[in-house]
């Protein structure tokens, strides 16, 4: 058994039952988000590049786009939980490192986008190790899985 079956089988059997209610947030937050990218995309592009490399900072917005819009959806109904917070991982780690850090810790006009990326960040990592939780449709699917082996 490999080292990423050990941390899915250990987060399987120590996940907590209240997470449910983070990961559907988390999902409805990150659709949301994806959704304002997609109405915004000139913005997302400025902030995902610079100006010299348009073909660079448009390939990263419509991949930003297309991992919210279609993972925050999966994130909330708890589907491939793991592997979409997976592909949000990268993502969030550039909203941290790369836009958000160099405007500073609670600046008024940013709308501490910062320590909401931080949070979602943090999420993303949880639900990467715990998966979905029980009440999810990859537990249903482990379900039945289960009882077709048996």
């Amino acid at each position: 058994m490999n080292a990423l079956n050990k941390i899915e089988n250990w987060g399987n059997t120590h996940r907590l039952s209240f997470f449910v209610i983070f990961r559907v947030f988390l999902g409805v937050f990150i659709t949301y988000k994806g959704l304002i990218f997609m109405f915004n995309i000139n913005d997302l592009q400025n902030l995902a590049g610079q100006p010299g490399l348009i073909v660079y900072s448009t390939a990263i917005a419509h991949y930003v786009i297309f991992a919210h819009v279609l993972g925050g959806p999966l994130i909330a109904l708890g589907l491939y939980t793991r592997w979409v917070s997976l592909i949000q991982i990268p993502i969030l780690i550039g909203a941290v490192v790369l836009v958000n850090y160099p405007k500073a810790f609670l600046s008024v006009g940013q709308f501490m986008e910062l320590e909401m990326s931080i949070i979602v960040l943090v999420l993303l990592v949880m639900f990467l190790i715990f998966g979905a939780g029980k009440f999810s449709l990859d537990q249903i699917r482990r379900d039945q899985m289960q009882q077709k082996n048996q």
